[in-house]
């Protein structure tokens, strides 16, 4: 059962794909550590401990292990790993519209040669060639809400020698993804996994890890960030915690709540309720079911009509987009067809 009683919308909010809103445990432990630092009760240490448990969370949900996991603030941040490991030359297929976080940090090596091609994502898996270096791909599109072919993706560049380079922005958190499956795999955690803006995640294979350089190494990427925090010599953690970044202490403190509610509950749960409310949807639209917890739509003035009946919702590419999750009901549904129809 979904204890929709956490979360208090005062609108019918259809807007996920935004960012999500926090459930109870979420706010009440952001709220309680900020009144924490309003009045100079506590010190920091707690703070940051409560990022190696978000970090085990994540582990859970994406089947990983937390040594593999990299936390940092933002899915550019965490890519930038790579894009600045991989060699002159090297070519890297995405789809086409992809998110800029995803595509920027690749796009920038130009001055080494490294060159981005894209093509229309349900030509991916087919486009993967032998002079494919790096697949950048996300498991769900924020324009569209289209899900990739993960699966033929990954055949694919493995038959090819590519790396998968996935961004589960818009996956993990309703999509059920194994991300042992895929050389790396960024999130971040204010959408689907109803997180302050901030935290962000990365599973890291090991043998990628290995030709990454901690660019970015500071006090928490140390073997033990709460001793080692002077002088050299460089003696940073041997898992993949040597490419997190500093945690903003309030951020992780509001995200990890978030994650273990959303593993208590269980990601096949939640996949079965968001695509049952989003297909419920489509329905009402008169249109063919899908596979995907965002809905996009071409009716005229959609955003504004939802608008002046108080759902919230965007636009993008000049089309209607809903996205559905936990704290949603079939009324929340049928009230946006009114808007609608």
């Amino acid at each position: 059962m979904i204890p929709t009683h956490l979360w208090h919308p005062e609108t019918t909010y259809l807007n996920t794909a935004s960012f999500g809103l926090p459930p109870d445990p979420t706010y009440e432990a952001l709220t309680s550590a900020q009144e924490d630092w309003r009045h100079g009760r506590v010190s920091w240490e707690h703070w940051t401990a409560v990022t190696d448990r978000a970090r085990a969370e994540f582990a859970t949900l994406t089947r990983a292990h937390p040594d593999n996991v990299v936390v940092g603030a933002t899915v550019s941040g965490l890519i930038s790993h790579i894009a600045t490991a991989i060699p002159d030359g090297a070519r890297v297929l995405a789809p086409e519209p992809e998110f800029t976080s995803l595509l920027f940090p690749f796009a920038a090596q130009a001055g080494r040669g490294v060159t981005v091609d894209v093509v229309p994502l349900d030509r991916l898996a087919q486009a993967i060639d032998a002079d494919t270096d790096v697949v950048a791909v996300s498991a769900v599109q924020s324009s569209t809400g289209e899900v990739a072919a993960l699966d033929d993706i990954a055949a694919a560049a493995k038959h090819h020698g590519a790396l998968t380079v996935i961004d589960a922005t818009h996956a993990i958190g309703w999509l059920p993804l194994d991300a042992t499956r895929f050389d790396a795999v960024a999130c971040a955690a204010y959408k689907w996994l109803m997180s302050p803006r901030g935290t962000a995640f990365m599973v890291l294979r090991e043998e990628l890890a290995d030709r990454l350089t901690p660019h970015q190494a500071g006090w928490y990427a140390a073997a033990n960030p709460l001793t080692d925090q002077f002088g050299l010599p460089l003696r940073l953690a041997e898992s993949a915690r040597r490419f997190d970044t500093s945690p903003a202490w309030f951020s992780w403190v509001g995200t990890e709540p978030s994650l273990r509610l959303i593993n208590e509950i269980g990601v096949e749960t939640i996949h079965e309720h968001d695509l049952k409310l989003a297909n419920r949807f489509l329905a009402g639209l008169g249109e063919e079911p899908s596979n995907s917890a965002i809905v996009t739509s071409a009716i005229a003035d959609a955003p504004e009509k939802l608008a002046r009946a108080g759902i919230m919702a965007a636009a993008r590419a000049g089309r209607l987009r809903a996205s559905f999750h936990l704290y949603n009901t079939e009324a929340d549904v049928d009230a946006a067809l009114n808007a609608l129809t």
